[in-house]
């Protein structure tokens, strides 16, 4: 019996049969996937998918999130390959597409992120195990916010990568993750997700109480701390789990009790 379900890009799909071959192309979806009960149906996955740690020895790897190896998805029979609109491009969709049906998330706020989660267990047919996941996260949610509510706003930058200097801005879901901790992003009004900055202008945009050095994609260390830190007033600067503030997926109840342990330490 067919089967449609619409993805998050508003693209229809249309199963004869449950998908059992997947081509996971964005880290915390194949994390998410395996949460899901699913790691016998991943046939391929990225370089940079690093959880669950095992799969790097029994998964094939098919390139990164921006490049992929075409003709490796082609030999691996995939039944679909899952997307995200952020992290793989548009032609990269276009073309696989060709091979299969290409399903595409778009992840900015809490919300989304559930409604994926319930998607993964409707499209797979994991709806239990899906639904909870959806309530670990929620009871976690909850909890955090009870947790966080009598704490001050500060504000803070949270940078990504350095030559040039980018940072998370608005409409992202670090942007989310950020609002959520009570921390205002002096970014979140400039143009673009991931806008580059000019180190001598942090005062003048917003002089943040603290600096964020995410642990990925770029590895910053102690320079690069000294040296944003010498164009700020007095901000703190604070090395942070990247996975945490920028992963979706089952990894959010997690990073729930990390943001606990990262506002305990100020």
């Amino acid at each position: 019996m067919k089967q449609i379900f619409t993805d998050q890009i508003g693209t229809q799909h249309t199963f004869e049969n449950t998908p059992k071959r997947i081509i996971s192309l964005v880290p915390s979806q194949t994390e998410l996937l395996y949460d899901l009960g699913l790691e016998d149906a991943i046939v391929g996955i990225t370089k940079f998918c690093v959880h669950p740690i095992h799969f790097k020895g029994i998964k094939t790897i098919v390139g990164g999130t921006k490049s992929v190896k075409i003709a490796k998805i082609k030999a691996l029979q995939p039944e679909i390959i899952i997307c995200n609109k952020e992290e793989n491009t548009l032609e990269i969709v276009q073309e696989l597409s060709r091979i299969c049906p290409v399903w595409v998330t778009d992840i900015v706020s809490i919300d989304d992120n559930l409604q994926m989660i319930h998607d993964f267990g409707q499209l797979f047919n994991k709806r239990t195990e899906a639904q909870k996941w959806i309530g670990k996260i929620n009871f976690a949610y909850q909890d955090f916010k009870q947790f966080i509510k009598d704490k001050p706003v500060k504000k803070a930058a949270y940078f990504i990568w350095a030559n040039p200097y980018m940072v998370a801005g608005n409409h992202t879901f670090i942007n989310e993750m950020l609002q959520l901790n009570h921390f205002e992003n002096i970014y979140k009004s400039k143009e673009g997700r991931y806008p580059e900055i000019e180190l001598k202008k942090i005062r003048l945009e917003g002089d943040p109480d603290y600096v964020f050095l995410s642990s990925e994609p770029f590895p910053f260390n102690d320079e690069h701390a000294f040296e944003i830190g010498r164009f700020t007033h007095h901000a703190k600067t604070v090395f942070v789990d990247g996975e945490m503030f920028s992963w979706y997926g089952s990894r959010l109840v997690r990073a729930f009790e990390y943001f606990k342990i990262v506002h305990k330490k100020f």
